[in-house]
Formats: C-alpha cells, sequence, structure tokens
C-alpha cells in the first residue's frame, strides 16, 4: 500500500490525517456555517472521529484520500482538501473545507491547486470535480479561480441538489 502524500505549498502542508487531529476538526465540523454545505448539520466529536476515520479508511481502499490541511508556520489545522471518489460519486472529486476563522485568506484556493496538482501528476486522470451546492458562493468562487466550469447539476445529492464543477488538466 502507499503511502500518504505530504504536499507542500508556500503556506500549506497536505498531509493524512491522525487521531491527534480529532480536536481541531471536530472544532472546524462543530460550526454551523461551515456545516451548512456538507450535510446541513454540525457535527459532535464521535462524528467528527467517524469522518477521520472514514479518510483514512478510503486510502486504504482507495490509495489517496482527503488529506488535513496544516499551516506550515504553525502546524495549525485550517481543514481539509484531497482527492475522494467514494462509492456512489459522479467521478474523482476534489473539495475544500477550511476553518471559519480563516476564510477569505485564499487557503482553499490554494489548497484546491495543490490537491488538483497532486491529482493531475499522480492519478492519471484528464478531468476532477468539484460537487458545490448552488448557494455556496464562496466555494463556487474557489473552483471558478481554479478553472472549473459547471458541467451539470445533480437533482438528489444527498438531500440536496449540487452543481458538479469540472476542473481539466
Amino acid at each position: 500500500m502507499p503511502t500518504a502524500p505530504i504536499i507542500e505549498t508556500d503556506r500549506l502542508r497536505l498531509r493524512a490525517f491522525c487521531e491527534s487531529d480529532l480536536d481541531a476538526l471536530a472544532r472546524i465540523y462543530a460550526d454551523a456555517e461551515t456545516m451548512r454545505f456538507l450535510g446541513d448539520k454540525p457535527l459532535d466529536r464521535a462524528e467528527t472521529w467517524r469522518q477521520i476515520a472514514m479518510f483514512i479508511g478510503h486510502f486504504e481502499l482507495r490509495g489517496y484520500s482527503v488529506l488535513a490541511i496544516e499551516e506550515l508556520a504553525t502546524g495549525e489545522l485550517l481543514g481539509r482538501s484531497g482527492p475522494w471518489f467514494p462509492e456512489g460519486w459522479p467521478m474523482l472529486e476534489v473539495g475544500w473545507v477550511v476553518d471559519s476563522r480563516r476564510t477569505c485568506e485564499g487557503i482553499a484556493t490554494e489548497a484546491g491547486r495543490a490537491s488538483l496538482d497532486w491529482c493531475f501528476a499522480n492519478l492519471g486522470v484528464n478531468e476532477v470535480c468539484s460537487l458545490i451546492r448552488p448557494d455556496n458562493l464562496a466555494s463556487a468562487r474557489v473552483a471558478e479561480k481554479l478553472g472549473a466550469s459547471i458541467e451539470r447539476q445533480l437533482d438528489d445529492f444527498f438531500g440536496g441538489v449540487a452543481n458538479i464543477w469540472v476542473h481539466r488538466r
């Protein structure tokens, strides 16, 4: 089984999640505004633990997974980004979630770009999607900055509508 990648940018390190990320990720997932577009409700500590376990399990099954976004200068966990393709997804996805205290700093764009570049260089794909709810304007702006465009819409994606933004190599 391959080792999880460590991807570094000027400000960020994307790396595998570990159990010690639980407190920081639980704080991020407890924020109602952050979670509004990711299942509509905040997650408690136990649900967050299961999310981390799911990311680790996805890596074991697929050889890649969503990665923790860590700030290089401080070591602070800022969110998550990376490749994701569980059963039932329309195609390989790269998404991003950033701590609400750190939005509007370009973190999602930087992490999303690093994740996409890694996918194109390592997974042999020419297209990657981002599944974004139509009213998630901040994520739509990030997708646009990354060069994606809406290809189609899923009318029932986990209880809501999602646009499929496609990024091409």
